[in-house]
């Protein structure tokens, strides 16, 4: 029997890597959103074990948590990352106009419908006008997405986030609780844009000895966000038991409306099946930490962070189905 020829198995070789690739994702993903439900869980269950750490209102290790994560988003970036924005213009600016407009209206339409307490409207509010989520980039290699531009809108989407986010809060949430530009300006600053500059430093460093750090940043990340909703679980049990369902509703209905948004806003701009996939993604994916950070540290309410912390379980696993739908439906242009 003559052998395979050489580029064969090559192929075949690296199609069995591609296919892994996507599967350890795919698990990481969905890892991720059983360890957020694990993490609620457990508040829940034991609520005081996570109110108080050595006699510290665990509130305050939400920020530093906060920053954590995002020098772990930071360290995934590039400088290139930024200049792809040139080649990129009407895919980003499409993006950026989604992402800035349909889930912070979406999240007042929805806070207003289901008359929800006011901390608790104004966290809807809040995930909606938020940057977005950091887990965008590995869903949009699922769905066959332009992973580039992923990257890119997230980057610029978080850069500009200290404007957007206190802007739209200012005139979508200031009914449900008081919002001062400046200070949440401040704060995203602080807590996220400054951290992303850090992470990408240290990308820059990684050859010279830090390249054990960035592979560990990931799962401090993760344990990092998954503290931070059981410490917001803690603090506000009550309201979770009284509005949990009717909340995880609100969540899952405001992320559908970011997914269809988004696709069919590109769609109707006329770019293609490949763009308009990324688009959605990355509209319908918020930055939770973000928003948890700002509801801690502007809003002073563990209740506004409720609505962060369900948006963040759900979101994983809607865009992990999403991405597995779209995965088995090649884009008509690279067929």
């Amino acid at each position: 029997m003559n052998p395979l020829p050489v580029e064969t198995t090559d192929r075949n070789s690296a199609e069995r890597h591609s296919l892994w690739k996507e599967i350890s994702a795919t698990l990481g993903i969905l890892s991720y959103a059983a360890w957020v439900l694990v993490a609620v869980a457990a508040a829940l269950y034991a609520p005081e074990a996570f109110r108080t750490m050595g006699g510290v209102d665990t509130k305050k290790f939400i920020p530093p948590l906060i920053q954590i994560i995002m020098v772990g988003m930071g360290a995934t970036l590039t400088p290139e990352d930024f200049l792809r924005t040139l080649r990129l213009r009407k895919a980003v600016l499409t993006g950026m106009v989604l992402q800035f407009t349909v889930m912070p209206l979406a999240g007042a339409l929805l806070a207003a419908l289901f008359a929800l307490p006011n901390e608790v409207a104004a966290g809807v509010v809040l995930i909606g006008s938020c940057s977005g989520g950091v887990s965008s980039n590995v869903m949009t290699f699922l769905a066959r997405g332009d992973v580039a531009l992923s990257v890119t809108m997230t980057t610029i989407s978080t850069l500009m986030a200290p404007v957007m986010t206190p802007l739209a809060m200012r005139l979508l949430a200031g009914r449900y609780v008081p919002v001062e530009f400046v200070p949440m300006m401040k704060s995203i600053l602080f807590l996220i844009v400054i951290p992303v500059l850090a992470g990408l430093l240290l990308n820059r460093l990684a050859s010279r000895g830090f390249q054990p750090v960035l592979k560990v940043l990931p799962i401090v990340a993760m344990a990092g966000i998954c503290l931070s909703i059981s410490i917001i679980t803690s603090h506000s049990r009550d309201a979770l038991l009284g509005h949990g369902l009717l909340l995880l509703m609100v969540a899952v209905l405001h992320n559908a409306t970011g997914y269809l948004g988004g696709y069919w806003g590109a769609r109707l701009l006329k770019l293609d099946e490949i763009t308009a996939r990324t688009v959605s993604i990355e509209v319908g994916m918020q930055n939770g930490g973000m928003a948890t950070g700002l509801a801690i540290e502007t809003l002073k309410s563990a209740n506004a962070a409720l609505a962060p912390a369900l948006f963040a379980f759900w979101m994983n696993v809607s865009a992990s189905l999403l991405a597995s739908w779209w995965r088995a439906r090649t884009p008509a242009s690279v067929r």
